[in-house]
C-alpha cells in the first residue's frame, strides 16, 4: 500500500491548481500520487441516490473521458461519483478521490474495491489526518478541493438543493467551467442539472461537448442517442421489430403499455421482443412491467 504524504501549501509539490483558490488548505495528505499539472482533469459530482439514467451517464462520461487521458476527480460518494470513478479506472484512465475523512478510512465502506484501484492509479486525498472520522462538516468542505483541482466540473443528477450545489458554487467562485448532462423537465434529480444550464452552464449532450471545451478535439460532437443505438445495434443481432420495440425505450422507464402506444404493435408481439431483448442485454425490467434501455 502507498505511504501517507502530508504536503503543506508552502511545498514545491503541493497542487497550483489548489495554492490560488480562496481558502486553500493548509496541507494535503495523500495516498497515492497527485494529479498531473499537465493533463486535463474533469470533476464529476452528483446525486447519491441516482436513478439507472444517472448511473449510465456518469459511467458513459466517466469512461470515454479516461479513454481520452483525462483525469476524473470525485468525492468517492456513493452514487454518480463513486459509479464515475470505477468507469474511469476499469476505462484503464486515473482517478483521484478527495475524502471527507482521513485517506486511511474507507468510506463508505462498500467504495472499498473503489479505495482499492485508485491506489496505483490515482490516488486519494484529504485535509484531514489519518484517523479523521467522516463527518458532515468535512464534506461541505472537501468540495472546495474537488472543483479546485478540475478545469471543468461535470453535474450528473442533482436536486436543487444538494450537496453537488456547494460544489457548483465554490466552482464558480474559483472560475472554473461548468458543464451539467440535461435530464426530464419532470424529474427532480434533474431538476438541479436543469437549472444550471437554465443559467449559462454547458449542456453536456457527450463527452465530446467535454473534450471540445477541454481543447483537446475539434470536430463536431455526436448526441448520446445516436452514439448509443448505433452501438447497441452493431453489437447485437436484432431484428426489426426488436429495433422497433428497443427505439421505443429510454434510460428512464418505461411502461409496458407506454411501449404498446408508441411502437403500435400488438401486445403478445411487444412482450415476446421485450423478453427477447432482455435475454440479448439490451434492456433490462426494473420493477413490474417497467423497462429501460441498455447498452
Amino acid at each position: 500500500m502507498d505511504e501517507i504524504r502530508y504536503i503543506t501549501r508552502f511545498e514545491e509539490d503541493y497542487p497550483d491548481k489548489l495554492r490560488f483558490i480562496p481558502s486553500p488548505p493548509a496541507g494535503i495528505y495523500v495516498k497515492g500520487d497527485l494529479p498531473d499539472p499537465d493533463k486535463k482533469t474533469v470533476a464529476i459530482v452528483g446525486a447519491r441516490s441516482c436513478t439507472e439514467y444517472g448511473r449510465r451517464m456518469a459511467q458513459y462520461f466517466a469512461s470515454h473521458l479516461a479513454s481520452a487521458g483525462v483525469q476524473i476527480v470525485c468525492g468517492l460518494a456513493r452514487g454518480i461519483d463513486g459509479i464515475a470513478q470505477k468507469a474511469a479506472l476499469e476505462a484503464g484512465g486515473r482517478s483521484f478521490g478527495i475524502l471527507g475523512c482521513g485517506v486511511d478510512i474507507v468510506y463508505p465502506k462498500e467504495n472499498r474495491e473503489i479505495y482499492d484501484m485508485i491506489q496505483g492509479h490515482g490516488g486519494l486525498i484529504s485535509e484531514h489526518p489519518q484517523g479523521a472520522a467522516p463527518l458532515g462538516p468535512h464534506f461541505a468542505s472537501r468540495n472546495r478541493i474537488i472543483s479546485g483541482l478540475c478545469d471543468i466540473l461535470l453535474v450528473i443528477e442533482a436536486r436543487l438543493k444538494s450537496g453537488t450545489s456547494i460544489t457548483v458554487n465554490d466552482a464558480l467562485e474559483q472560475g472554473r467551467d461548468i458543464f451539467a448532462v440535461p435530464g426530464r423537465l419532470t424529474d427532480g434529480l434533474s431538476a438541479g442539472c436543469n437549472k444550471l444550464i437554465s443559467e449559462g452552464a454547458g449542456v453536456a449532450l457527450h463527452p465530446d461537448d467535454i473534450l471540445k471545451a477541454l481543447g483537446l478535439m475539434c470536430e463536431e460532437p455526436v448526441s448520446f442517442a445516436r452514439d448509443k443505438a448505433s452501438g447497441i445495434r452493431n453489437s447485437l443481432d436484432l431484428s426489426n421489430k426488436e429495433k422497433l420495440v428497443y427505439d421505443c425505450l429510454d434510460l428512464y422507464p418505461k411502461t409496458a403499455d407506454e411501449i404498446i402506444r408508441t411502437s403500435r404493435l400488438p401486445i403478445s408481439e411487444v412482450m415476446e421482443k421485450l423478453t427477447s431483448l432482455c435475454i440479448k442485454g439490451a434492456a433490462k425490467e426494473c420493477g413490474r412491467s417497467n423497462y429501460i434501455k441498455l447498452g
